[in-house]
Formats: structure tokens, C-alpha cells, sequence
């Protein structure tokens, strides 16, 4: 029982959050559409690199559902570079896992996530457009189909027949909730499970370096969505895990994995790949050190998801429990969807 009560103190603290970081996330897509992010990624040159970057920052697409927007990019003649940074902040950062990442954690750890996105990928743009990566000729016209998408399709004519606001509460609260449905239940109840059985000061005794060394190696080839890995996150940094490193976790989790780096490289060539990764490593790491540094000058992390934070500064209100109750039956629903679509 104990367990339980503490899981649902757990989603009170995130649902309200992940219910307006959907939301908004809803509104994006609904008023930014794919051809405005066609229009501005086209060109060559500096500035559809840091528009890429940018737009990116906000948008609700995860690593897996933001491939076919990327390789669309390319059929319409974007450049490496500012498709480069549009793939690489996307899927790093988004309104709903910054709204969650300020729920379980802080605020200068909610400020410096969306910022090492933009960083990492206007470096990679960057350096795309100054190594000349773009390769002549694309390998296959087929277009890839994502795991979230394959039904996009099927429900484009569907979706315009509804009203605006019916079409923003359905993309918040079905369509791209059943996109990280799976990943976020991962998330959130791995994430209490560390909460809940391994001590407090396990990871104190591994040393930072050889800590942050192996969560890139573990990063770059997993593929997790930018909001199940915050509850990841922020249940290791209570374990003795510092902010940096779990910082690593939030930005390389989301950003590569092996399937999509496969597919990319078809359509941006091994060398724009290779510079991608490099480029988010090198920010990540560095991100990670000033981030610590930080914390060590100006004191511990606040982190809203501590056990004793919880029970002394937050007494939830009905709402609270009301709200975190549809979220759990949306949740629910959507992994049960994908769960039997599998």
C-alpha cells in the first residue's frame, strides 16, 4: 500500500504538467504546420540553421515520429544543416517534457535542457553547412513511415472534418499521447521503482566521470522519449546521481538511437550522421559540467519529486487528484491501444 500511495504522490506531481504540456503541445501543432516548416527550413546559408534549431525547441514530435518530417524536409530540397538541427532539438526538447522536467525537478534544470537542445543543434547545422555534408542524390524515394505514424494517412481527412478545438484535444489527448504512451508508463514506473527500492546514496560511490562516460554509451544507441526520461532522471539524481549526468540521460535518450541514425544515413549520408552525434556529445558533456558546477556553487537541487519535499510542502487539492485521475485513464487507454495494435 505504501508503494502505491506513493506512486500516485509520484503522478500527482507530473499529470497537471503533462496535461498542459500536451495541450500546448496540441496548439503547436495545430497553428505550425508541416508546410511553415518547410518554408523556413528551405534554403541554404546560416538562418534556416537556426530557425531549424528553434522551431524544433518546442515542438511535440518524439525521436521515432519526427523521421518522416526530417526525410520530407529533404525531398523538398532543406539542407543538411538546417535539417540536421531541426532533428537533433525536436525530439531532445518539447513543451510537455519541459513542462514535466519543471514538475519533478527545477527551475534552472527546466531552463538549460531546451537550451542544450538549441545549442547541440545549431552546432550540428553548423558544421553540416561548413563541411558540405549533403550528399547528390537521395537513396530511396520511398518515404519512411515512423512507428508513431504509419496511420497518419489513414486519418488526415478525418482529423480536418472536426472542429479546431476538437482536433487540438484529440491530438493532445489521443494522437500524441498514444505516441509516448508506452515509453512514458516505461518512465514513470521504472522511475518509481528506483524511487522506491534503491537507497539513497548508491550512486555516490561510482565516480562522476566514468558515471557520465557510461550513460553516453548507453544514450546514443537507446531510444527513449523526452518525457518518459525525465521521471528517469529525476528518480537517479535522488539516488546520488549528479545533475549533469542526468541531464546526459535527458538529452542523448531522445536525440539518437540506432534505427533512426540507419535510416538517416541513407538520406543524409554516414558524415552528416557522424558530425550529429559528435556535436551532441560535445554540448551534452560540456552541459553536464557547467550544470554541476552550478548546483556545487549554488546549492543542491530542488527536486519537487523527493520523497519529504512531497509530504511537507505539498498538501494536492481535489483538483490535483482529479485531474491526475484522467490522466491516468488516458494514459491507460492509450498503452492498452498500442499494446493491442502490437
Amino acid at each position: 500500500m505504501t508503494f502505491i500511495r506513493e506512486f500516485w504522490e509520484y503522478l500527482l506531481l507530473s499529470a497537471p504538467y503533462l496535461m498542459l504540456g500536451l495541450l500546448v503541445a496540441a496548439l503547436i501543432h495545430e497553428f505550425i504546420t508541416e508546410k511553415t516548416i518547410k518554408k523556413h527550413l528551405g534554403g541554404s546559408g546560416f538562418l534556416p540553421i537556426f530557425k531549424g534549431a528553434l522551431l524544433g525547441v518546442p515542438l511535440p514530435l518524439c525521436s521515432c515520429s519526427v523521421i518522416p518530417v526530417a526525410v520530407e524536409l529533404k525531398k523538398s530540397g532543406a539542407k543538411n544543416g538546417a535539417t540536421s538541427a531541426f532533428l537533433i532539438s525536436t525530439p531532445e526538447s518539447g513543451i510537455d517534457s519541459v513542462a514535466v522536467t519543471y514538475a519533478m525537478m527545477d527551475l534552472p534544470m527546466t531552463i538549460l535542457r531546451p537550451l542544450v537542445a538549441f545549442i547541440s543543434s545549431l552546432l550540428a547545422g553548423i558544421l553540416n553547412y561548413l563541411f558540405k555534408t549533403d550528399i547528390s542524390a537521395l537513396v530511396e524515394e520511398k518515404k519512411e513511415k515512423s512507428c508513431c505514424h504509419q496511420e497518419k494517412e489513414k486519418t488526415t481527412k478525418k482529423q480536418k472534418e472536426r472542429g479546431t478545438i476538437q482536433r487540438i484535444l484529440r491530438y493532445a489527448y489521443h494522437d500524441l499521447l498514444k505516441d509516448i504512451a508506452l515509453w512514458l508508463c516505461f518512465g514513470l514506473i521504472v522511475g518509481h521503482l528506483i524511487n522506491y527500492f534503491i537507497p539513497d546514496d548508491f550512486f555516490l560511490q561510482f565516480s562522476s566521470f566514468w558515471t557520465r562516460i557510461i550513460v553516453v554509451f548507453i544514450g546514443i544507441p537507446l531510444y527513449i522519449c523526452a518525457s518518459a526520461s525525465t521521471p528517469l532522471a529525476a528518480s537517479l539524481i535522488l539516488k546520488g546521481i549528479s545533475p549533469g549526468t542526468a541531464l546526459l540521460l535527458l538529452t542523448l535518450g531522445p536525440a539518437t538511437n540506432i534505427s533512426n541514425l540507419a535510416v538517416l544515413q541513407k538520406y543524409m549520408g554516414k558524415k552528416s550522421i557522424i558530425i550529429n552525434i559528435i556535436s551532441i556529445v560535445i554540448i551534452s558533456l560540456l552541459g553536464a559540467y557547467f550544470l554541476d558546477l552550478f548546483y556545487e556553487n549554488y546549492g543542491p537541487i530542488q527536486m519537487k519529486l523527493d520523497s519529504k519535499h512531497l509530504h511537507e510542502h505539498n498538501e494536492f487539492p481535489l483538483y490535483t487528484h482529479l485531474i491526475t485521475g484522467i490522466f491516468s485513464f488516458l494514459l491507460i487507454r492509450a498503452t492498452f491501444f498500442e499494446l493491442k495494435k502490437k
